[in-house]
């Protein structure tokens, strides 16, 4: 068992054993980007919210949902306010037996929850013994959990690289297309061919599936619907409102509710 200080290093490549969980509560934290050469990741917070960036996607991680990064796969997590962090490393060979190549954002339901949090507080030189009853219900319910779609593809082009990153890193809100255009000095069409090319959205659906992603955010870090209304630049709560449950098919509070 690891319990990290905020500041605190740890290279769970150099650490011997097939399961090796780690327990903090952070703030204000920014990984970088780095990948693990021997171990794939299952990263999760039973409270906060994490936002995860890979070299093309972006996804967010409140206490219900939980990310499977493989071995070598470039990821950086961020957050803001206080985060509950757990996570998981399993020997590459271990891992494959279960899981299947690349990345997945799962749901965790009260169950996984609880079996998360026993991995993360186990001593790792514990004999194997007395883990394998809890590892054997952990992997069944992993290969039963439903996975979530809510993922962000992020624009490669290099004249929009350097502004992604600020939004990604929640410094601003992407403006409207207009505004965009004249900020990077490119025409409108140019920019919706881009995001079109690259992402799969034109750009006003990106920037919603963005305000999506941030509206959650907020809610889980435990905002009022009057204040991400405000934060996200919608005309009115109830604009706010009918916006996420266009989306979600929830209102945000019966969203928060049903996955407690």
């Amino acid at each position: 068992m690891a319990i990290l200080k905020q500041d605190q290093e740890f290279d769970a490549d150099i650490i011997p054993g097939k399961v090796i969980g780690i327990a903090s509560d952070m703030v204000l934290h920014d990984s970088g980007f780095h990948f693990h050469q021997a171990k794939a990741q299952l990263l999760y917070a039973p409270s906060g919210c994490m936002t995860v960036t890979t070299s093309d996607r972006q996804f967010v991680l409140p206490p219900f949902r939980m990310l499977w990064i493989p071995t070598h796969e470039i990821h950086r997590v961020n957050f803001r306010n206080m985060v509950a962090y757990r996570s998981i490393y399993f020997d590459e060979s271990y891992a494959q037996k279960y899981m299947s190549s690349g990345l997945k954002v799962l749901h965790v339901n009260s169950l996984l929850k609880e079996i998360i949090e026993r991995i993360c507080f186990w001593e790792w030189t514990a004999p194997d013994l007395n883990k394998e009853n809890i590892l054997s219900v952990f992997w069944n319910e992993i290969i039963t959990a439903p996975e979530e779609k809510l993922t962000l593809i992020m624009p490669q082009d290099m004249r929009l690289k350097k502004i992604v990153e600020q939004w990604t890193l929640r410094l601003s809100i992407p403006p409207m297309l207009t505004h965009l255009a004249k900020e990077i000095g490119a025409v409108e069409k140019t920019i919706s061919r881009i995001f079109k090319k690259e992402t799969g959205l034109s750009y006003q659906e990106w920037r919603q599936q963005w305000r999506l992603q941030r509206s959650i955010e907020l809610l889980v870090e435990g905002n009022s619907i009057g204040e991400v209304a405000y934060i996200l630049d919608f005309s009115s709560d109830s604009a706010f409102i009918e916006f996420f449950k266009k989306h979600t098919g929830s209102t945000p509070l019966q969203y928060l509710m049903k996955n407690e």
